[in-house]
C-alpha cells in the first residue's frame, strides 16, 4: 500500500474505533492496547500500568508476526501468550515503522470494519 492510501485507511480506522468506543480519535497506542486485549481474549477489564504495556507489546509481537519476525510459544499459566523473535527487525526509520505498524493494524482490523 502507498503512504496516502495507508493513512487514508488509518483515518477511516481511527473514526470507525472512536464510534465504536465512544473515544477520542485513538492513537497508536491505543490501537495497539485494543489489539492486546483482543489477542489476550479474556474480554474488557481493568488493568494495571505495567498490564497495559504488556498487552501493547502482546500487539506489537501479534503485528509483527504477520511479517515472519515473532512466532507465539503459548500461553503462561495465567493465559497470557508468550512470543518468541524469530528473526531480527530490520532498522526502520521512524516514519518507516509508523507506516508498517499502521498497514499492520488496518490489516489487523480490516475483517472487522470496512476500511474503503
Amino acid at each position: 500500500m502507498k503512504a496516502s492510501e495507508v493513512n487514508k485507511k488509518w483515518a477511516i480506522l481511527q473514526a470507525t474505533i472512536a464510534k465504536e468506543f465512544d473515544m477520542d480519535f485513538p492513537d497508536m497506542k491505543v490501537m495497539l492496547f485494543l489489539i492486546g486485549v483482543q489477542e489476550l481474549g479474556k474480554g474488557p477489564q481493568e488493568f494495571s500500568k505495567r498490564e497495559k504495556e504488556e498487552l501493547m507489546h502482546i500487539a506489537t509481537c501479534r503485528m509483527f508476526s504477520a511479517m515472519g519476525f515473532y512466532d507465539l510459544k503459548g500461553l503462561d499459566e495465567d493465559g497470557w501468550p508468550h512470543w518468541e523473535l524469530i528473526k531480527q527487525i530490520p532498522n526502520y526509520t521512524l516514519l518507516e515503522q509508523e507506516l508498517i505498524m499502521k498497514s499492520l493494524i488496518i490489516d489487523y482490523f480490516q475483517d472487522t470494519y470496512e476500511l474503503s
